[in-house]
């Protein structure tokens, strides 16, 4: 399964996913910039099957119907590190329940 990490996460997130996951950052793919409608085709066009973006109203601002990638809002109170990797073990959970719906909020 292959994940992307927004550019406003903290890359150190990445490495919570290990080998069971192929994790790439926005950053390491030179998408940096790009608003969230040609981040989701061009993560489609590239084979991810997820997008984790730390940007709460992505849901309103994209109709996400019409892109075929499952999303993963993490819903942080703060921008910790340790509150992002708690939100990241929750998204990996969900990930292997293997219940992958358009939109998720991992809170």
């Amino acid at each position: 399964m292959k994940i992307s990490l927004d550019e406003n996460l903290p890359t150190s997130l990445k490495a919570i996913f290990r080998s069971q996951f192929a994790v790439k950052t926005v950053h390491e793919m030179n998408w940096l910039g790009k608003n969230n409608g040609e981040l989701l085709e061009l993560m489609i066009f590239h084979g991810f099957d997820i997008f984790i973006p730390g940007d709460k109203n992505l849901q309103y601002q994209q109709n996400l119907d019409k892109f075929n990638i499952s999303i993963f809002i993490l819903d942080a109170v703060n921008n910790r590190p340790e509150t992002f990797h708690s939100l990241i073990e929750k998204t990996i959970t969900r990930i292997n329940s293997s219940n992958l719906q358009k939109l998720t909020i991992i809170s």
